[in-house]
C-alpha cells in the first residue's frame, strides 16, 4: 500500500479518520465528496508504543484501517495513507498530519471527536502549528452526546450508572411498553447471575470466525516484523475487520447464543472465554458496527420470542447503559480522570501480567486467554484480573495502561473508566457506588469450583500456608482500608465482619499479606 499524495484539484476539506472511527457515514463526512474533500489517515509507531499494545490488538486496528481506505477509494475518494513502514514516517499522528499539511493545504481540517483525549490534543496542536482550522464534530455513533452526558450530570451528588440507563431506556424507546420498562422491571441482573454446574458449561454454539484475506495477511506480516517483541500472538487471529463481517458477527450472536447470554453471562469456566458472549465489542468500538443495529436486533429478537427478556435487556444494558455512561465519564472528567487513586496504591504490576504465569490457576488461565487471543469476558476482567490488581494495590494507572495495551476492543474512552473507577475504584465513587471486592470464594462459586480443583490453595482459607491469594489480600484489603470502607453503605458491613477478627488474626493477614506482596509465589 502506497502513500496517496495526489489532488487535481485545490483542497476544501481534509477529513481525518482515525483507527477506531471507521464510518463511512460519520459527522465528519457531512457536506462532504469525492470530487472536493479528501481523507487522511495514518498508521504510527506511538500509536502501538505508548502503551505496549499487543500484537492482536495492533493488527486488528491496522487490518480495519486499511480495509476501511480501500472502500473509500472503491467509492471514488483521494485517501492520503501513511503505512507504518512508508519511508519518512515521522512515527505520531502529529507528525504524519504535519507531513501531510506541508504538502495539501486543504482549506479546513474535519475530525469526528476521537475516543482518546491524548489523540485530540495531539491532533489540535498539529493544526494550530500549521495554521489549518480544525472543525470537530460530534460523534454521532453514540446515543448519547458529552453534551447531554453533562447536562444529566449536573447537579448531581452522585453518578449512578441505573439511573442514567432508565433515562436512555425512556428516551430512545427501548424495550418499554406505555412508558414502563417490559417486564415490569428495569433489570433482571438477578437472573443473570447463574455460575454453571460442577459438570461445566453446556454446548456452546461457535462463534463465527473470519479467515485473513491478503489485506490482513499483509498486516500480520508487518506485525510480526515490526512488533514480533510485543505481547501475545497472532496465531488463531480471526477478528472481523469491515461493517459487513461485524454484522455476519452479530447476527449469528444473536440467532446462536443471546438466548443464554443473560443466563450465563457472570460464569466462569477454565479455557473458555468466550462462552455465550457477544465478543462484538472490538467492531463496536472501531465502529464497524453501530450500537444501534445490535440494540434494536436483541430487542426484536426478544419480540419475536426468539430469546428471553433478561437475556436481551443484560445485552442492551451494556450497550445502551454502561458504554455510554463510560464515555460520558471519560469527556467530562478528563484530563484529571487519569490521575485518580484514592487507595493511594503504589505496588508494581506483577510480571507474569505480561507472561500468564501466574500462581492461581484462575488469574493465569484469565491472563493466558488474553495475551493469546486479545480478548477474557467481562467477569475475568473485573473480577479475576482487575480484582487481584485492585486487592493487591497496583497503581491504577500501570494496571489501566495494561488493560489498554493488552485488548482488542481498548480504546481509552471505554477502558480507562472500566479499570480506574469500576475495576479499582480509584476516583472514589465517582463512577460506581462500591469497590468490586470479593475473596476468592466468589472465584470458586462463579466457576463451581473448576479452578479451585486445580489449585494448591484454598479459598475458604484467609491466612496460613494453603490460603487463597484472593482470600488473604480481601481480608488484608479490609484491614488496610477500614475507614473508606466502613463509610460507604454498601461496603460497611464487610468492614464490620473484618473489625471483629481477633487481633492475632489481624496481624497475622497482614503480615502474609505484606510478604505475599513482596514475593507472590
Amino acid at each position: 500500500m502506497t502513500d496517496t499524495s495526489s489532488q487535481a484539484k485545490p483542497l476544501r476539506h481534509l477529513v481525518l479518520v482515525l483507527g477506531d472511527q471507521l464510518d463511512a457515514g460519520a459527522a465528519a463526512f457531512d457536506g462532504c465528496d469525492p470530487e472536493h474533500d479528501a481523507l487522511w489517515m495514518a498508521e504510527v509507531q506511538e500509536e502501538s508504543t505508548h502503551v505496549w499494545s499487543a500484537q492482536q490488538r495492533i493488527a486488528l486496528f491496522l487490518s480495519a484501517m486499511r480495509h476501511f481506505a480501500a472502500a473509500r477509494r472503491e467509492a471514488g475518494w483521494t485517501v492520503h495513507y501513511s503505512t507504518l513502514d512508508a519511508a519518512g514516517n515521522t512515527g505520531t499522528l502529529a507528525g504524519e498530519l504535519g507531513r501531510t499539511l506541508r504538502r495539501v493545504r486543504p482549506s479546513s481540517l474535519r475530525l469526528t471527536a476521537p475516543g482518546d483525549w491524548r489523540v485530540l490534543e495531539a491532533l489540535r496542536a498539529a493544526a494550530q502549528a500549521a495554521a489549518v482550522p480544525l472543525e470537530l464534530c460530534t460523534d454521532r455513533h453514540f446515543y448519547v452526546s458529552v453534551r447531554e452526558f453533562a447536562r444529566h450530570a449536573r447537579g448531581r451528588r452522585q453518578l449512578r450508572m441505573e439511573y442514567f440507563y432508565r433515562e436512555q431506556r425512556r428516551r430512545h424507546d427501548v424495550l418499554m411498553q406505555d412508558g414502563a420498562p417490559v417486564g415490569g422491571q428495569w433489570n433482571f441482573d438477578a437472573d443473570n447471575r447463574e455460575a454453571f454446574p460442577a459438570s461445566g458449561p453446556p454446548a456452546v454454539p461457535a462463534a463465527p470466525t473470519f479467515t485473513p484475506d491478503a489485506l490482513t495477511l499483509e498486516v500480520m506480516a508487518l506485525v510480526r516484523r515490526r512488533f514480533g517483541a510485543h505481547p501475545g500472538t497472532l496465531e488463531g487471529f480471526s477478528w472481523p475487520v469491515t461493517p459487513a463481517q461485524a454484522h455476519q458477527a452479530l447476527e449469528a450472536f444473536i440467532r446462536d447464543r443471546l438466548g443464554q447470554f443473560g443466563r450465563w453471562q457472570d460464569a466462569l469456566w477454565p479455557g473458555e472465554s468466550g462462552l455465550w458472549h457477544a465478543k462484538l465489542s472490538a467492531a463496536l468500538n472501531l465502529k464497524l458496527l453501530d450500537p444501534r443495529t445490535a440494540v434494536q436486533a436483541a430487542e426484536t429478537a426478544w419480540r419475536d420470542g426468539a430469546v428471553p427478556l433478561p437475556s436481551a435487556e443484560g445485552f442492551i444494558r451494556q450497550i445502551l447503559g454502561w458504554r455510554e455512561y463510560v464515555r460520558g465519564i471519560y469527556w467530562t472528567q478528563m484530563p484529571q480522570y487519569a490521575e485518580h487513586n484514592a487507595f493511594a496504591a503504589e505496588a508494581d504490576l506483577p510480571g507474569f501480567y505480561w507472561t500468564g504465569e501466574a500462581p492461581m490457576p484462575c488469574l493465569a488461565d484469565a491472563l493466558r486467554q488474553t495475551l493469546h487471543g486479545g480478548y477474557a469476558h467481562h467477569i475475568q476482567r473485573l473480577m479475576v484480573i482487575g480484582l487481584y490488581a485492585l486487592l493487591l494495590g497496583v497503581r491504577p494507572r500501570e494496571i489501566h495502561h495494561w488493560f489498554l495495551a493488552v485488548y482488542v476492543d481498548a480504546v481509552e474512552w471505554v477502558e480507562l473508566p472500566n479499570v480506574l473507577g469500576m475495576s479499582q475504584f480509584a476516583d472514589g465513587g465517582l463512577m460506581a457506588s462500591k469497590p468490586y471486592i470479593a475473596s476468592g470464594q466468589y472465584i470458586k462459586r462463579m466457576s463451581a469450583g473448576a479452578y479451585c480443583r486445580q489449585c494448591r490453595f484454598d479459598p475458604g482459607e484467609r491466612s496460613g500456608p494453603r490460603a487463597c491469594p484472593y482470600t488473604l489480600l480481601y481480608w488484608d484489603f479490609l484491614l488496610r482500608h477500614a475507614p473508606a470502607l466502613e463509610a460507604n453503605p454498601r461496603t460497611a458491613l464487610q468492614a464490620r465482619n473484618a473489625a471483629r477478627l481477633s487481633e492475632g488474626e489481624r496481624t497475622a493477614i497482614q503480615r502474609q499479606a505484606d510478604r505475599w506482596r513482596a514475593a507472590p509465589t
